[in-house]
């Protein structure tokens, strides 16, 4: 009788005047944390849209009195960040692609308690958790692999994260064994089980790792630092890099006679590079809470 009582007597707490004085501090404080999260973004996106003189006389708006595009002509002008922001999607999108194949050919086997060697492999993996190779050795490595001013040196040297694959790993462990024993009765092979069994059952977590890839390499500054020495191949982080160091791109990529605003350059450029990641999201919304969870109770 008394784990019957139990949740009438948590749900009568609730409903107490200290339970909605509770409810009502918390709205507030997570109402005040989500505009500090939101109103520097809101700031930007204005400002973007903003006068040069709004910009450095108004210390902080939310939209701007005058609106102008002057920005967004300059960069979508220029083939500099043209060029830079379609090598990103592309290796955004390849690079992602490769990191989900390969984490998912490397996870599938070792879900296999009887796959020789698991063990050591796992060890290996976990120390690679724990110790890293550092800058040096690894761009010892691209270089002598022949990958430097490459795009797969962006790609290739973080293929597979540990993390990840652990996730991955223990998801597969989970899946029910019954219908991979059904598919190999039918005559499919271990790749193509993988291929029409594993992998539509883990869309949950393959979408929130998918998302965390392409964020990855969307948002990866040091890769292109280190390994790409021709400006022809950098992408928008590096260009975003350059115009926030001196507020405009180079004038000769500029195909415009109007002086662009120098200040909303910078907003605009942050905005076009944020957009890409902020409307991905949305689609692997639903699968992104129950991918976080599933796979990360087993070990």
């Amino acid at each position: 009788m008394t784990s019957l009582r139990a949740p009438n007597r948590v749900k009568y707490r609730f409903n107490t005047p200290a339970g909605k004085v509770f409810d009502v501090v918390n709205i507030v404080v997570l109402t005040a944390v989500g505009a500090l999260a939101i109103l520097p973004f809101l700031y930007v996106f204005a400002a973007s849209l903003a006068t040069e003189l709004e910009i450095t006389t108004r210390p902080f708006f939310l939209w701007p009195s005058e609106v102008t595009t002057a920005a967004y002509q300059s960069i979508l002008s220029s083939s500099v960040f043209v060029r830079a922001f379609v090598t990103t999607v592309v290796v955004t999108l390849v690079g992602t692609m490769i990191q989900l194949v390969l984490t998912a050919l490397m996870a599938y086997p070792l879900a296999k308690v009887d796959l020789p060697g698991r063990r050591t492999i796992m060890a290996l993996v976990v120390f690679t958790m724990v110790f890293s190779a550092g800058m040096i050795p690894t761009f010892l490595i691209v270089k002598e692999l022949g990958l430097l001013d490459t795009y797969w040196a962006l790609i290739l040297p973080m293929a597979i994260n540990p993390f990840s694959l652990i996730i991955i790993k223990n998801f597969f462990q989970e899946l029910p064994k019954d219908l991979e024993e059904s598919a190999r009765i039918d005559g499919a092979n271990e790749l193509r089980v993988l291929r029409s069994v594993v992998m539509p059952l883990s869309k949950p977590v393959l979408a929130t790792f998918a998302l965390f890839y392409a964020v990855g390499i969307w948002n990866d500054y040091m890769s292109p630092l280190l390994y790409l020495s021709d400006q022809s191949k950098w992408t928008l982080q590096m260009i975003l890099r350059q115009v926030t160091a001196s507020a405009s791109l180079s004038p000769d990529d500029l195909m415009t006679d109007v002086p662009p605003p120098a200040q909303g350059i910078k907003f605009a450029v942050v905005i076009v590079a944020t957009i890409p990641v902020l409307l991905a999201y949305p689609f692997l919304q639903k699968h992104f809470a129950k991918g976080m969870l599933i796979g990360s109770v087993k070990g």
